[in-house]
């Protein structure tokens, strides 16, 4: 089932994907507290059905047990939606994704597990050709975004820091869940879930106050593509948890990569045209993906 719940992940979050490149308005300036804060709500919703369905009850002190994994999510997310006022989805989710495979690595590193020649392989497939794809977007971006930064430093300095740090933090908070979920266990997936979701929709409540006080509202039918997002999130989030709590080595890399179906789908429906090379790079990472489901069966 770990397979299963992997594969559900990674195309519930490439379909998430998406919707937050079509929700994507960089003019506006709160944008990104926005979408946060929609992505919260919808979160938070879900946590409390969850709960009333499934008859669970949450003590306190397991939502601050799991602080530190769900502070590394909330807080990579808001890095990652306040980046795309600086660069493209399409440049961001592939830097971003690469975070899978360094948490796949560093849980390989910190408990001495030992897999199948062929779980390197695919390893190395899918950070190379993430990494490939990354160098190609920045090529063809640079042309149009040159004028920009080289009239603005800040610019530039900022469009290649929040996806690193995106990366980082994310990759962080799924090595923490790698061992919160699978290594040694600290607490079960229900409970992850709900402490997640409700620590979204906290900072979701705290956005919406500062957001008031800057005499900022949301226009809830205006705001479709990021609710549409955020539902896709949310039902990834749910999947992820067990897919972590069953192979969190093998699983970080496959739910990680879901930047490779965000551009397939956007190549489909939102034209976006996509070169040779990518679609090269693509096939291979494609590859490494099959290798880990297969080995997780």
């Amino acid at each position: 089932m770990t397979m299963l719940f992997s594969i559900i992940t990674f195309a519930m979050w490439g379909i998430a994907d998406l919707f937050y490149k079509k929700g994507n308005i960089k003019e506006e300036k709160y944008n990104d507290i926005k979408t946060g804060i929609i992505v919260g709500i919808v979160m938070g919703i879900h946590a409390l059905g969850y709960m009333i369905f499934n008859n669970i009850n949450i003590d306190f002190i397991e939502i601050i047990k799991y602080l530190p994994v769900s502070l590394c999510y909330i807080l990579s997310m808001v890095i990652g939606y306040k980046g795309l006022k600086y660069i493209e989805l399409s440049l961001a989710s592939p830097v971003q994704n690469t975070s899978g495979v360094i948490t796949s690595i560093l849980l390989l590193i910190f408990f001495k597990e030992t897999l199948p020649v062929p779980a390197y392989i695919a390893f190395v497939f899918i950070f190379f050709s993430i990494f490939y794809i990354c160098m190609l977007e920045k090529k063809e971006d640079k042309e149009e975004r040159k004028v920009q930064l080289l009239k603005n430093k800040k610019f530039k300095m900022l469009a290649i820091a929040f996806p690193i740090l995106y990366c980082f933090i994310d990759g962080l908070g799924t090595f923490l869940d790698g061992i919160y979920l699978d290594k040694l266990e600290i607490i079960s997936e229900d409970s992850a879930l709900i402490c997640y979701e409700f620590t979204f929709l906290l900072f979701a409540l705290f956005a919406t106050i500062f957001l008031k006080k800057k005499n900022e509202t949301i226009i809830i039918p205006e705001e479709k593509e990021k609710f549409l997002a955020a539902i896709f999130e949310t039902a990834g989030q749910f999947f992820y948890v067990f897919a972590m709590a069953g192979n969190s080595t093998i699983s970080a890399s496959i739910v990680g990569s879901y930047c490779i179906l965000s551009m397939i789908l956007s190549s489909i429906f939102l034209k976006e045209k996509l070169s040779l090379k990518k679609y090269i790079a693509l096939g291979f990472a494609i590859v490494g993906l099959i290798i880990l489901c297969v080995l997780d069966v």
